[in-house]
C-alpha cells in the first residue's frame, strides 16, 4: 500500500509538473522551459523533478507528449461526435477555435509556436514536433477524404490542399489574435472556412449556421 501510494502521488506530481511546463512552454518558449522555472512556478525543489526528467531534453518532449494528449481531449474528442464527413471536419476547425477562444493557454497555440521556434534546429526535438505536424495533417487529409467518399464534398476537390487550407486558418487565427484581437480573428476564420466549405459542398444546407 505504500509503495502504491508513493507511485500515485509521483504520477500526481508529474502530472502537475507538465501541466505547468505546458503553460510556462507557450509563454517562455520551449527552448526557454527548465526544470529550475518549472519547479519555483510550483512551489517545489528542482531535486525533487530529477526524479521523473534526467534532463532539459527529456522534459520538453514529455511536454510535447502532453500537448498532444491535451489537444486530443480538448480539440479532437468533441468534434468525434459530429457525424463523419464535411460536418466532422468543420466541427475540428470548431472545436479549435473555441479551445483558443478559452485562453487555456496564456501563449495561444503550443504546437504552433513549438514549430516556429525549432524549424529551423534539426534534433530530437524538431524531429518529434515534425511527427506530431505529419500526424495532424494526416487526420486532416482523413477527414477531407472522408467528406468526398461519402459525398458530401465535389469529387475535384483535393483532400489534401483543403487539410492545407483548413490548417492554415487555424494558425493564422492564433497567430493574430494578440494583436488584432480575438473578437475579430476568431469569427473570421470561422466564416472564412463555412464559405470555403459551403462552396464545394453538395448539400450546404447539413452545414450550420453561424450566429
Amino acid at each position: 500500500m505504500t509503495q502504491d501510494g508513493r507511485l500515485i502521488r509521483g504520477q500526481r506530481t508529474r502530472s502537475a509538473v507538465l501541466e505547468q511546463a505546458l503553460l510556462l512552454a507557450t509563454v517562455s518558449g520551449l527552448d526557454g522551459l527548465s526544470l529550475s522555472q518549472v519547479a519555483d512556478a510550483l512551489g517545489v525543489s528542482k531535486s525533487g523533478l530529477f526524479a521523473h526528467w534526467r534532463s532539459k531534453e527529456a522534459l520538453q518532449l514529455a511536454v510535447i507528449d502532453q500537448a498532444r494528449a491535451q489537444w486530443t481531449e480538448r480539440v479532437i474528442r468533441p468534434a468525434l461526435s459530429a457525424p463523419a464527413g464535411v460536418r466532422r471536419l468543420w466541427a475540428v476547425h470548431d472545436s479549435r477555435i473555441a479551445f483558443y477562444e478559452a485562453k487555456v493557454l496564456p501563449g495561444g497555440c503550443f504546437f504552433a509556436n513549438a514549430h516556429f521556434e525549432f524549424n529551423a534546429r534539426p534534433g530530437p526535438i524538431r524531429d518529434r514536433l515534425a511527427t506530431e505536424q505529419t500526424d495532424w495533417m494526416t487526420f486532416l487529409t482523413g477527414l477531407a477524404t472522408d467528406a468526398v467518399t461519402a459525398g458530401d464534398l465535389r469529387a475535384d476537390v483535393s483532400p489534401a490542399v483543403l487539410a492545407y487550407q483548413v490548417e492554415a486558418l487555424g494558425i493564422c487565427a492564433v497567430m493574430q489574435a494578440p494583436v488584432l484581437g480575438p473578437g475579430t480573428t476568431y469569427p473570421h476564420a470561422r466564416r472564412a472556412l463555412l464559405d470555403h466549405l459551403r462552396a464545394i459542398t453538395c448539400d450546404p444546407t447539413i452545414l450550420p449556421e453561424l450566429t
